[in-house]
């Protein structure tokens, strides 16, 4: 498996295309773009573009082939199936083809396309095991990154939307996919001092162990080269990975700080419905599993940007399940809930990182404190807690029969509609 694949990421075009023409200057780069802008009318160009070294000179020549692809259904999980991954394969056994680089449509986040590369089975065996994925570059605008996501605004009225119903803000995309990077490359020119101050303390704790660097400083041989071994190289967490991956600072700085918020007792679900409002504005990201007393069962995950938020069902707390659950857990989980084991609540535990740019960290402490149970309710029994209102649902959406989920086990919600 000597064919590497990279992925471009940015929701600026501009800068991400100048990555691109960059990573195309070394030969044997084959650049493969989606346009998803006329997805949903079932509807995608497709631009490949293939460098290599041609006549006496050995000068750069970039071949550059265009299409109109027609799918069934328009959306993002048909175009991976049939498109995306189809080709990927094809080119990897070229023998002209070293790299392949995705240069993902603005509207994408980088971890939907790697899962598909990861699990998703073409003729019985993932894309993974024709190419090694290297890993993301995410492309920002250092100008603008700080006010997008912190933003309540849509993709919608971006224009950036994948999918007729697509309901995220303009913040979940660019956190999203500022987070899962592997690089971030700033471009855009340089922001005044005060904003880039803040700008790097945002991403030092969002991202921590994804280097920073300007265009010009881009490797366009091995741009992902000089990686920590830590890094996660395009590879999604489980969503019962450590949350402070890469051990971001806990201090404040610019006024940007990281709450990391734990309990063992259960949430009031109409209690934290209405405390969720403080995860929205002000807050760049929230992360992490939370449990119910209404569903002492169900790892749930929450997940919110700028005005928007999503939560969504994961898994059973080991706690719920039986001999079998615990085997197949995966090692880390298991050490993970031995060492916090409670005589009562078992594994469960809320775990919740929040990552705050203009709210205040206490009140967000003391509004989700004040969502748990109190010594009274939890005398009360579990029996009893069935009875409480509880205003999250069940929320799926399936567009085509196989969706390619965001996040393995979850589903995305806007702000206000809490599932």
């Amino acid at each position: 498996m000597d064919t590497e694949l990279v992925l471009v990421s940015g929701v600026t075009a501009p800068g991400v295309g100048a990555v691109v023409d960059r990573l195309l200057t070394e030969p044997g780069t084959a650049v493969l773009h989606h346009d998803l802008a006329d997805v949903t009318s079932g509807v995608v160009r497709r631009r490949l573009r293939l460098s290599g070294k041609g006549g006496p000179s050995g000068r750069i020549v970039v071949s550059d082939a265009t299409a109109v692809l027609e799918l069934a259904h328009g959306c993002v999980s048909c175009t991976l199936r049939e498109d995306v991954l189809p080709l990927i394969r094809e080119l990897s056994r070229r023998p002209s083809v070293r790299r392949i680089v995705l240069h993902l449509d603005p509207a994408l986040e980088p971890e939907q396309v790697c899962w598909a590369v990861l699990h998703v089975l073409l003729d019985g065996t993932p894309v993974a095991a024709d190419v090694q994925l290297t890993g993301v570059i995410t492309v920002l605008d250092e100008s603008r990154f700080l006010a997008d996501a912190a933003s309540e605004d849509d993709v919608t009225g971006r224009g950036l939307a994948a999918l007729p119903d697509d309901e995220r803000t303009i913040a979940q995309l660019v956190v999203g996919q500022a987070e899962f990077a592997d690089l971030l490359v700033l471009t855009g020119g340089p922001a005044e001092q005060w904003l880039r101050a803040r700008t790097e303390a945002v991403l030092t704790r969002l991202t921590p162990l994804a280097p920073c660097i300007e265009l010009a400083a881009l490797d366009a041989v091995s741009p992902l080269a000089a990686l920590p071994p830590t890094a996660r190289r395009g590879v999604p967490e489980s969503p019962h990975a450590t949350l402070l991956r890469g051990q971001p600072p806990l201090t404040g700085d610019c006024g940007v700080e990281l709450l990391v918020f734990t309990a063992r007792r259960p949430f009031h679900p109409e209690r934290l419905h209405d405390a969720m409002d403080l995860l929205l504005d002000g807050v760049i990201r929230t992360k992490g599993r939370i449990w119910l007393a209404t569903r002492p069962d169900a790892v749930l995950w929450i997940e919110s940007a700028g005005g928007g938020l999503q939560v969504g069902y994961v898994d059973d707390w080991l706690a719920a399940g039986d001999d079998e659950a615990w085997v197949k857990a995966s090692a880390e989980r298991r050490t993970s809930a031995a060492l916090r084991w409670h005589p009562r609540y078992g594994d469960r535990v809320q775990e919740l990182s929040v990552l705050t740019c203009g709210a205040d960290p206490a009140e967000i402490e003391d509004g989700l404190r004040a969502a748990l149970l109190t010594d009274a309710e939890l005398l009360m029994g579990e029996d009893a807690w069935q009875r409480f209102s509880d205003p999250f649902g069940w929320y799926h959406t399936d567009p085509c029969g196989e969706v390619i989920p965001t996040r393995p086990g979850s589903a995305r919600h806007p702000g206000e509609d809490y599932a």
